[in-house]
């Protein structure tokens, strides 16, 4: 496939009706252990979508053939949602997305994800992230999660060095 049938680019307004579908179709998929988003419906997604993240993050989109496969979005260097729909996952897109944070946020990162998302867990390893606490997502969720942190100098610190294992 040619690469430049991946892009990915500032998000547009007219993005976001594809943007939510990614983001509630991967969260139904990787989060089979949260009831919440079991029952999280499309109509709940836009609502929180528009009233709370739009308003404050900045996001970029993944493309394909022109069509949002994948989103980031970030306030200041927090990434605060990065979702890839489930018929693009391991293709890449996390590496390029965690790529483009590094690149907006050079002195570093932080991020909160569910325990039980061991995808995710190993992804964020694999690119330099470290954990740095664990602990519980706010409510309705309330399930064990864990904070990582990338800072240039974490290149060569294990990912177990906070003892995850």
């Amino acid at each position: 496939m040619s690469h430049s049938a991946r892009l990915i680019r500032p998000f547009e307004a007219n993005d976001e009706s594809a943007v939510v579908g990614v983001w509630h179709r991967s969260g139904r998929a990787a989060y089979t252990f949260l009831p919440t988003w079991q029952t999280f419906t499309l109509e709940n997604a836009q609502a929180v979508f528009r009233d709370v993240i739009r308003p404050k993050c900045a996001i970029w989109v993944g493309t394909l053939h022109q069509t949002v496969v994948a989103y980031l979005a970030m306030n200041g260097s927090y990434i605060d949602r990065m979702y890839v729909d489930p018929i693009e996952w391991r293709k890449g897109w996390g590496v390029r997305l965690v790529a483009l944070a590094k690149e907006l946020s050079p002195g570093g990162l932080e991020l909160h994800t569910h325990q039980e998302n061991h995808a995710a867990c190993a992804l964020y390893e694999k690119q330099g992230f470290v954990a740095v606490e664990f602990g519980l997502s706010p409510p309705p969720e309330s399930a064990p999660d864990v904070e990582y942190h990338w800072r240039p100098s974490n290149l060569g610190l294990l990912p177990t060095a906070f003892g995850r294992g």
